[in-house]
């Protein structure tokens, strides 16, 4: 009997203890709330639930959405104010974004006591809550960031806005924009650009563009412009430079600037000194330079962060001697949303960047790609030692002292090409918004188009240059018609393969000119007719005329030459025929002098 008694005993202390132990189980899962716990702190309160990390990531992310300080930059990102002035942008790392963590809010886990009562205890956010909030990309209900600007918010219609604070409307963070409202003309005339445009050149009248007429002035002794004279080609893509910076947060795309002087003797030409000068007009800040690194996958890693960070500029500096490229910047200047890695991840996030690219160097190039991205203006002291040249002023200092003026300037300009119905320059795509805002003004008030330049960067592009190369020996020995690889003679072969890397590089590298046009020709690729065939190739005359900026040619091709030939005179006898049969050509269907393929 006693020993039922106490089996039943035993039976009722086991479930009532399992019965406690599945409550305390239940309570540990779900947030509770316990009143009075919470005394002598303002800080919302973040339960930390092991079991159930998405409701502790949700709360967090909750959190976070109702401060002012964090952004989406790709990334989960807050804006800092730097050492050097200025806000920034802070991309979060999982041991920074705890440390924030704890100063918004008090993470706790709840404990039951032996005696049944439930208590809080403060406890370290987990780091592993940290990191899956950072890669809960979608999610986080941030406001977007686009950048930070000093520039005044521009429209369609020509209205300026001068806010600060975070722009809603275009995802910008504003800072220490000047009101110039009152020294912008409401419906400026043609004499407002006019005087806008003068005061910019007087300004900036001692700077070294290459090919600007100069005078001596009388009282300082000193060369500068002749402003008799309308801007020349360099000082006319300065002041386009200069007008692209002043609206490149309102752009949605815009064109990079390249400032670059000959090898050796370029050094001291003032490259870098013009580049802080619209900086500081356009965003009252000297951009931080920043150099190549010791290869291409360090620079690529650097213009990725420069890019992330927001800065108004991306300033790469003093890349000398070298032709330049760049698969990030190429995506940057033509892309929105670009595609960049982050740093030390092997994650690719979208990003919307409103940055003035500007590079530096001297014997700098851009390749590829980047040739028709980049507005260039070219320096030139002529002297040996630049740097022992004496001025009366430091034009920094004046510049800055100056900036709401200069500013005002640039945006008279803007605001009248606005209302204006101008004419359009060259094309140049991607960048249609850019050319009628800032190109297309300054080319009515008389300056030269820059567009016009890409042409000669093209032609200075030594890939470029040794494919034409190619293709105009290629035609001077087989005209038009297809030809096998195997049929190239060593000539043609060292061209498209100086290091003699053999036919199979020698096919490889022309299978992938197949669709190229150069130089006035296009090179096409023909099957084989049957399994046991033989793929040509062929390049086809495609340019009437050879083509020109300002008024010389970029290439001396065969088909200029041969047309010439005929027009001037007969063609010359025909050698005699190894075959009894031929394929009759004639000058209508063979521009070249008449030849037979063996």
């Amino acid at each position: 009997m006693k020993a039922l008694e106490f089996n039943e005993e035993f039976d009722a202390i086991a479930k009532t203890e399992a019965a406690k132990l599945k409550a305390c189980e239940s309570l540990a899962q779900t947030k509770i709330q316990l009143p009075g716990l919470a005394k002598g702190t303002t800080k919302p309160r973040l339960q930390i639930l092991k079991a159930d990390p998405d409701i502790t990531v949700a709360d967090l992310r909750d959190i976070l959405a109702q401060s002012d300080e964090f952004y989406d930059r790709g990334v989960p990102a807050r804006l800092t104010q730097s050492k050097a002035g200025g806000a920034a942008i802070q991309i979060l790392s999982p041991d920074v974004l705890i440390l924030l963590a704890h100063q918004l809010c008090r993470p706790f886990e709840a404990k039951q006591a032996q005696d049944g009562c439930w208590t809080e205890r403060n406890t370290r956010l987990p780091k592993d809550i940290a990191t899956m909030y950072l890669a809960w990309q979608g999610s986080w209900n941030l406001r977007p960031l686009n950048g930070i600007a000093s520039a005044p918010m521009l429209s369609e219609d020509g209205s300026i806005s001068s806010g600060e604070g975070y722009d809603a409307s275009s995802g910008i963070w504003q800072e220490d924009v000047p009101d110039v409202s009152n020294l912008i003309p409401i419906r400026p005339t043609r004499d407002d650009a006019q005087a806008s445009l003068l005061l910019l050149r007087e300004t900036f009248a001692t700077f070294c563009f290459a090919d600007a007429q100069t005078v001596i002035d009388p009282v300082t002794k000193i060369t500068k412009i002749d402003l008799a004279f309308q801007p020349a080609r360099d000082e006319s893509a300065f002041l386009v430079a200069l007008l692209t910076a002043v609206c490149r947060p309102t752009l949605r795309l815009a064109p990079g600037i390249l400032l670059h002087a000959a090898p050796l003797s370029g050094a001291g030409a003032g490259k870098g000194l013009l580049a802080r000068c619209i900086a500081q007009i356009a965003f009252g800040r000297d951009p931080h330079a920043v150099t190549a690194g010791p290869d291409n996958q360090e620079l690529e890693k650097r213009i990725a962060a420069e890019l992330i960070q927001g800065n108004p500029i991306v300033f790469l500096d003093n890349l000398n001697n070298r032709a330049f490229k760049s698969d990030q910047l190429a995506s940057a200047i033509t892309e929105r949303p670009a595609r960049v890695r982050v740093f030390g991840k092997l994650d690719m996030v979208a990003l919307n960047t409103c940055a003035l690219i500007m590079l530096t160097g001297n014997g700098l190039t851009v390749t590829e790609d980047l040739a028709r991205r980049f507005i260039a203006i070219e320096l030139d002291p002529k002297t040996e030692d630049p740097e022992s040249r004496r001025f009366h002023i430091d034009i920094r200092a004046e510049v800055s002292k100056r900036r709401s003026e200069l500013l005002a300037a640039c945006l008279t300009i803007w605001r009248w090409g606005r209302l204006q119905n101008l004419e359009s320059g060259l094309p140049l795509g991607s960048f249609e918004q850019w050319a009628k805002w800032v190109r297309d003004p300054l080319l009515a008030l008389g300056c030269q188009d820059p567009v016009a330049r890409v042409h000669e960067a093209k032609s200075r592009d030594n890939q470029r240059q040794q494919v034409a190369e190619f293709f105009n020996a290629w035609y001077e020995h087989f005209g038009d018609q297809p030809v096998a690889l195997r049929e190239l003679p060593e000539t043609l072969n060292a061209l498209i393969d100086p290091q003699n890397r053999g036919r199979q590089f020698v096919a490889a590298q022309v299978q992938k000119l197949t669709g190229t046009r150069l130089s006035g020709y296009l090179l096409t690729r023909q099957r084989p007719p049957g399994s046991w065939g033989v793929t040509t190739y062929a390049l086809k005359v495609t340019s009437p005329v050879p083509p020109t900026l300002n008024g010389d040619s970029l290439a001396s091709t065969p088909p200029y030459a041969v047309q010439e030939s005929e027009a001037s005179g007969p063609m010359p006898p025909m050698p005699p025929m190894p075959l009894p049969v031929a394929k009759e050509v004639t000058a209508a269907s063979h521009p070249q002098p008449w030849r037979m393929k063996l």
